[in-house]
């Protein structure tokens, strides 16, 4: 009896011991790369106007704003790309850092009713191996537009998964860009694009430009395909494809070209894509599958615009 208790008594202890432990481990959080910020009928030019004002009002610089695509699989879109201080100073404390200078909001209208949403944060900032979270810019962003909720992603992902994110084994990571074409100096470079975006070569043309420094300069750009026959590069084709939920990812675009120092590059599709799109399928219907073609005929598109090549 005696060495019963005994024995009950230091499982008691043990126990006992062990449940602050347990109590402290916990699932770590997920995020999701889109926001929604409000959604409802209205009217879509007056939308418009008002998320621009209120991002504005926010301190927001606006880059630029542009049409993807209307009357196909959604009414209409238009997509407002700022930046600000926080955005930029972070941009300069990272690698590529400058893809995340520019922050895409979107104003989308499906079957008569209206959403506003924008790219979140600190997905983002963890996607593209930030030194900040941008809290500042997600807090700036939530009370100019309304946070209603994150989406994109059934289940989400970790901080630690998007900081290595690539969507399956051969796949991209953030860090094996496409690299487009390298010049002489940075001023070349960027002389060069400038020219080439307008005149739309392949289909590729300017929707905004910021430059960050002496020596890094990000362009944005739509994607037109100039003929049948080029379709997988064009935008419209590949999100009508891709983006087929209640709840739109117009936010995705911009596609961005950065011009760091001589070199000109720009984020893989297999990475980007796939990273603001982690829960699409390999094959079957709105799958990767339907446009396995893209990220090659992007790379080709893209290098064309930036000199490097046909």
């Amino acid at each position: 009896m005696k060495m019963m208790k005994k024995i009950l008594g230091i499982f008691v202890t043990c126990s006992l011991l062990l449940l602050p432990l347990a109590g402290g481990v916990q699932a770590a959080e997920r995020y999701k790369p889109f926001v929604l910020a409000s959604k409802g009928p209205g009217d879509f030019d007056a939308k418009v106007q008002e998320t621009r004002q209120a991002l504005q009002d926010a301190g927001f610089e606006i880059l630029g704003e542009y049409t993807p695509y209307k009357d196909t699989f959604v009414d209409n879109t238009r997509v407002i790309v700022v930046t600000n201080d926080e955005l930029k100073e972070a941009a300069k404390m990272s690698e590529q850092g400058g893809f995340a200078a520019p922050w895409r909001v979107a104003v989308t209208q499906v079957n008569g009713e209206i959403q506003v949403s924008y790219a979140n944060p600190i997905y983002i900032a963890n996607a593209y191996r930030m030194k900040t979270e941008l809290a500042g810019v997600s807090d700036a962003l939530g009370k100019a537009l309304g946070a209603q909720e994150t989406f994109g992603s059934k289940k989400g992902l970790t901080k630690r998964k998007l900081r290595k994110y690539h969507y399956t084994f051969g796949m991209e990571y953030f860090d094996d860009p496409y690299e487009l074409a390298t010049y002489d100096s940075h001023e070349a470079a960027v002389d060069a694009l400038e020219k080439n975006l307008a005149a739309g070569v392949a289909g590729i043309t300017k929707v905004y430009r910021l430059d960050l420094s002496d020596d890094v300069t990000v362009f944005g750009v739509a994607r037109k395909a100039p003929t049948e026959e080029q379709k997988y590069m064009d935008e419209d084709f590949i999100m009508s494809n891709v983006d087929f939920k209640e709840l739109k990812g117009t936010a995705y675009l911009p596609y961005e070209i950065m011009v760091d120092g001589n070199k000109v590059i720009a984020l893989h599709m297999r990475f980007r894509m796939a990273v603001h799109y982690p829960d699409l399928k390999m094959m079957g219907k709105n799958s990767f599958m339907n446009i396995m073609p893209s990220p090659k005929a992007i790379r080709l598109a893209l290098e064309a615009v930036a000199g490097g090549g046909e």
